[in-house]
C-alpha cells in the first residue's frame, strides 16, 4: 500500500510553484484534494502506477527543493522562535509594573506578526 507522507503536502506549499505544471498538478490532487491514485488516473487519462510515479517523482523534487534551500525547516525555526518570544512576553504581562506589562504588550505583538508569516 502506498502510504501518503504530509510531510510533502508542507513541502508542496514551499516549492510547489517549482514543480512542472503537470506534476504540481498531480501532486495537489492527491495531497490536497485527498483524491485517490485511481481518481486522479481516471481525471488524467493515465494509470494508477503513473500517477503514483509521478507523485514519487514530485516528491523527490520536494525533498530535493529542501535540502538545497531549506525554507520549510527555516520557517519552522522562526515559528520555535515566535513562540518562545510570546511565551516570554506573556510572563512580562502579569508584572505590576504598567511600563514592564507595556513592554510584553509591544512584544507579544512582534512575536504574533512573526508568527503569522
Amino acid at each position: 500500500m502506498f502510504q501518503k507522507d504530509m510531510r510533502f503536502a508542507y513541502l508542496a506549499d514551499f516549492y510547489g510553484e517549482l514543480l512542472d505544471e503537470h506534476t504540481r498538478g498531480v501532486i495537489m490532487a492527491y495531497y490536497d484534494d485527498d483524491l485517490s491514485l485511481s481518481e486522479i488516473a481516471e481525471g488524467e487519462g493515465i494509470s494508477r502506477q503513473g500517477v503514483r510515479h509521478i507523485i514519487k517523482k514530485g516528491e523527490e523534487q520536494l525533498d530535493a527543493f529542501e535540502s538545497r534551500i531549506g525554507l520549510a525547516k527555516r520557517h519552522e525555526e522562526l515559528s520555535a522562535l515566535a513562540e518562545r518570544l510570546s511565551d516570554e512576553a506573556k510572563a512580562l504581562l502579569s508584572s505590576e509594573d504598567k511600563d514592564v506589562r507595556a513592554a510584553g504588550e509591544r512584544i507579544l505583538s512582534v512575536a504574533n506578526e512573526i508568527g503569522e508569516k
